[in-house]
């Protein structure tokens, strides 16, 4: 049962900026009345142009919050776009290695970076959610289907099973005081799509926002990340990816035909497709560019008998699932389910 949760913010800064204080006192108060004692790391609410300028400060944050025997659960306030950044901060002396534990780490976009770290060091951790896309959500309540498994999570550790949402609801262009307790628009969802493959398979599942896993081979964001993130080996061997299933999901940016195929080319070149397991693809953010995708997945990854999951609930589309990674994980494109041990 976890009892605190600290709040780190290792990309943006964004929880500290005044025009979001109306989604912080919501999501402060949502995690209290699910009886949670709230924690924020010290550098945390310092604001977006704070955090930017200094990532050893977010490194610290982390280091605290995991060597802090009184915290149960590490939750991210939300992504961002530099997280690589932290690097040299947490790796340099162990400093990382020589506090981190098993205890619950949930974030997701740029947090697919802090998870690569994490897996790194041999931890598990969770992928799906964060505190103010989720928790701070300005509907009256947080998401049916998100608030499930994050109670699953706070309540039991861990997460059983995922299957399809019934619903997905478009993305909100606004998120000013005006919006509080405005329903979100929602359409009928349609399950998970095997796109190709078997429809059984299994592995520990690894990955995330497939923007950010691009970064970590090309230089068009920031032109030292390809450097720090090999000198550092963030990214798995092909060894490491053996036999495990493949997570990418795409960003709010919602990639350009043209630059998915990129991406995933980028992946097809280090050789992922040729040793993982499978493919789980989460559902992009408002249905865009959703055939495009499928279509590209099938072509560029070119092998028909490698299995091929889509449209699951996890990352920038809404509601969003939880995904443990470093747990093996059974899917059944048939019965519609992700088992996890």
């Amino acid at each position: 049962m976890i009892k605190t949760v600290e709040i780190v913010s290792l990309s943006s800064g964004i929880i500290g900026e005044a025009f979001v204080a109306h989604e912080l006192k919501i999501g402060i108060e949502r995690l209290k009345s699910m009886g949670l004692q709230v924690k924020f790391s010290k550098h945390a609410l310092k604001g977006i142009d704070y955090i930017k300028g200094h990532p050893e400060d977010r490194a610290a944050d982390l280091i605290e919050a995991y060597a802090d025997s009184e915290v149960d659960m590490i939750l991210c306030a939300i992504g961002g776009d530099d997280t690589y950044r932290l690097l040299p901060y947490l790796f340099e002396d162990d400093r990382l290695k020589n506090v981190v534990n098993e205890k619950p780490f949930l974030g997701f976009s740029d947090t697919t970076i802090n998870h690569l770290m994490l897996h790194k060091l041999g931890i598990k951790t969770f992928y799906g959610q964060c505190f103010l896309a989720d928790i701070c959500e300005l509907e009256n309540e947080m998401l049916p289907y998100t608030g499930k498994f994050f109670k699953e999570l706070i309540t039991t550790g861990m997460i059983k099973e995922v299957r399809p949402s019934d619903v997905w609801y478009e993305e909100r262009t606004e998120f000013d005081e005006s919006q509080i307790g405005v329903p979100r628009v929602k359409h009928y969802n349609t399950g998970f799509e095997l796109l190709q493959g078997a429809t059984v398979f299994s592995g520990k599942i690894l990955g995330g926002c497939i923007e950010s896993i691009y970064d970590i081979f090309n230089n068009d964001r920031y032109s030292d990340s390809i450097d720090l993130c090999k000198k550092y080996e963030l990214f798995p061997t092909l060894d490491d990816w053996r036999g495990r299933i493949l997570l990418l999901e795409s960003s709010e940016e919602k990639p350009s035909p043209e630059m998915y195929e990129k991406m995933l080319l980028a992946l097809k070149k280090y050789g992922v497709f040729d040793v993982v397991s499978g493919v789980l693809v989460g559902k992009p953010m408002d249905e865009t560019y959703a055939d495009e995708y499928k279509n590209l997945l099938v072509k560029t990854i070119a092998s028909p008998e490698l299995p091929v999951l889509f449209n699951i609930n996890i990352g920038h589309a809404t509601p969003r699932c939880i995904i443990p990674f470093g747990v093996n994980a059974s899917v059944d494109a048939n019965e519609q389910v992700i088992r996890f041990e």
